[in-house]
């Protein structure tokens, strides 16, 4: 099991990496004019989405693991179980707003500025707090 646990941990935080960075690419795309810079933010940002997709996968798989097969927050008294789920699901949602946004910037079709970027960026690191609060407490 510790293994898997180890395995999961190694893609969550390889999966948050590129929900810590991708925003901020958004954030310059947003502030920037220049073509050939928007060009190469555009490369930069495609390419980790598509990586950040990769490593989203192993780490579902390997948490669906730990709660399926190894009994990971099953039984009475592991409801931080259900509100980091919840959580995951939001983060899974961000991602695809990550997608999402990244199509209106290849299409020139962006309507906000940088500082709502800014703002956006901070999500992840909310939700990744408060997941690590709930697995690490298990305050219900």
């Amino acid at each position: 099991m510790l293994w898997i646990k180890s395995l999961h941990l190694l893609f969550v935080i390889s999966w948050f990496g590129g929900l810590f960075y991708l925003p901020r690419i958004f954030v310059n795309l947003a502030d920037n004019a220049d073509a050939t810079t928007t060009t190469r933010l555009l490369m930069m940002a495609r390419k980790l989405y598509r990586f950040t997709t990769i490593l989203m996968l192993p780490a579902l798989v390997f948490g669906l693991i730990l709660w399926l097969y190894y009994g990971v927050g099953k039984g009475p008294g592991n409801g931080w179980l259900h509100a980091k789920l919840a959580l995951v699901i939001l983060v899974i949602g961000y991602h695809h707003a990550c997608g999402s946004i990244l199509k209106k910037f290849e299409n020139g079709r962006n309507t906000r500025g940088h500082v709502w970027y800014r703002w956006f960026n901070e999500v992840p690191v909310a939700l990744l707090f408060a997941i690590i609060v709930l697995v690490m407490v298990k305050p219900f």
